[in-house]
């Protein structure tokens, strides 16, 4: 403990206070970050929709820019895993909990719960739920995450600096952030890892609870109990895990992320309406790119009811990357040494974009398929969804089976490659932290998301979430600005030596 900053002291105090608030006034916490959350959204839902459609490009121009040969490291490094392994790590680490959470339920309910445009229950109001889907999973959200990984990677591997996101920052504002700006800028990214991975623990609890509940009779659907046991099991399997460190244990649970998650979605494929699936991943992929500049830029100003479905899911999603990137952004940047510029991100942004593309097609299109079969699933509760359309599908218990334990390994990766990004911000960018410093924050970590589900507090931190995603924005544009003004310099040098 004798290495941690005092970005590990604030951080662990701010984030303190705000549990403490949540737990012991939860209606007026709720009430609080309700109505900032509704100000912001409303308010600067067009700089959201500005900032991340920047974003994309920015990647797509250093995608195929001639910088993009540069490497994230020296010229002789190599990259430390095979490129699979390198992909499972940053998939299960970026969404893969939340794509069985929503695999099913989102599709479902912007077709027959709440369309963006469109009637409920249509063949139109169908077309779009895969087409919006696709857009809140795909190239916006990865591009998001690419560029705090990015920054970090090349000035972390490139530059020698230390693995912090105020080291980025240096070449535009030079040792000013060895002082309160960088602690602040630090603090900022470990209370959005802290308390995001906090709420996906109690989040995550509660749909392994659903599936439990829905796979043995005994079990209730909605324990407090049995999600508080499930969350001190997980914490003890992934700080097993985070104890035997970034090349044994995140490596071994991504790769078995991987083999469930394929298992889990041929076998959807295999028993749904295999045909319909294929069909609609065509053609809901041909609309996302047709629809892609429309949709990157609608605000809906004159029309009340679409606006408030843009606030309630498009700007919800951008806020809500935005405040995982510097948990994910960190960890891959981590994993990421050795690779070209185009090759990270050509992995980073477009393999994750056309897995989740096929995952939403063939679960999103099953329970849309369940749906207009006669079986109402609208009135399930986010966490039971996934498991009542199995239970329409043959094999559906082997199915019920697969997805709790696909739940449970991207819940314990999650919160595995959580307690090494804070144990790395928490001990001044380090690539190998103490294994005291990473077993506080993991302890912390499952005490917060056991707290607020006990107060009911839970829905309140992540929108407490969403609002710290708002500075860290600005952040983000200055990292970009920082990352082009370096590399820049860099390539036009290496041009002058040839």
């Amino acid at each position: 403990m004798k290495k941690v900053t005092n970005v590990f002291w604030i951080a662990l105090v701010l984030i303190a206070l705000t549990v403490g608030y949540g737990a012991l006034a939860p209606e007026h916490f709720a009430e609080v970050t309700g109505n900032m959350e509704s100000f912001l959204t409303t308010s600067f839902g067009w700089y959201y929709l500005l900032i991340v459609s920047v974003m994309v490009l920015f990647c797509l121009y250093f995608l195929v820019s001639p910088m993009g040969q540069i490497r994230l490291g020296k010229d002789t490094d190599k990259p430390e895993y095979s490129f699979a392994t390198w992909i499972a790590m940053l998939f299960s680490a970026g969404m893969g909990i939340g794509l069985v959470f929503w695999g099913a339920a989102e599709p479902l309910s912007h077709f027959a719960i709440d369309p963006a445009t469109a009637e409920p229950g249509s063949q139109e109001a169908f077309r779009e739920s895969m087409r919006f889907t696709f857009f809140h999973w795909g190239i916006h959200a990865w591009a998001i995450y690419a560029v705090v990984a990015l920054s970090l990677a090349y000035f972390q591997f490139r530059k020698g600096e230390p693995g912090l996101i105020s080291s980025t920052l240096r070449p535009l504002f030079g040792d000013r952030m060895k002082g309160p700006w960088g602690v602040l800028v630090d603090v900022i990214a470990v209370f959005a890892t802290a308390v995001g991975v906090a709420t996906t623990l109690g989040f995550g609890a509660i749909q392994i609870n659903g599936g439990l509940a829905y796979l043995f009779d005994g079990i209730p659907g909605d324990s407090l109990i049995t999600q508080i046991i499930i969350i001190a099991v997980v914490t003890v399997l992934f700080m097993i895990s985070s104890w035997s460190g970034l090349s044994k244990g995140i490596k071994y649970l991504s790769n078995t992320n991987m083999v469930l998650a394929v298992t889990l979605l041929i076998l959807v494929i295999v028993l749904g309406p295999t045909l319909l699936i294929f069909n609609m991943f065509t053609d809901s992929l041909g609309s996302y790119f047709q629809n892609l500049i429309n949709m990157s830029f609608r605000a809906a100003p004159i029309n009340g009811e679409n606006r408030s479905w843009i606030d309630g899911w498009t700007i919800f999603y951008w806020a809500w990357w935005i405040s995982w990137s510097p948990f994910v952004g960190i960890f891959i940047a981590r994993v990421s040494k050795g690779r070209t510029i185009r090759e990270f991100l050509f992995g980073v942004l477009l393999i994750p974009t056309f897995i989740s593309f096929i995952w939403f097609a063939a679960f999103g299109t099953t329970a849309i398929d369940v749906q207009s079969s006669g079986v109402d699933l609208t009135g399930l509760l986010t966490e039971e969804t996934l498991f009542a359309v199995f239970n329409e599908l043959p094999l559906g218990m082997l199915l019920s089976i697969v997805a709790v334990l696909l739940i449970s390994t991207f819940f314990i990766t999650s919160a595995d490659s959580a307690t090494f990004v804070l144990g790395m911000q928490a001990s001044n960018g380090s690539l190998d932290p103490a294994n005291a410093v990473k077993l506080t924050w993991g302890i912390a970590q499952s005490t917060i998301a056991v707290i607020l589900l006990f107060a009911g507090g839970l829905g309140s931190l992540q929108t407490a979430l969403i609002i710290a995603a708002f500075p860290f924005s600005f952040i983000m544009l200055l990292m970009m600005a920082s990352f082009y003004k370096s590399l820049n310099l860099e390539y036009k040098a290496i041009k002058r030596k040839r």
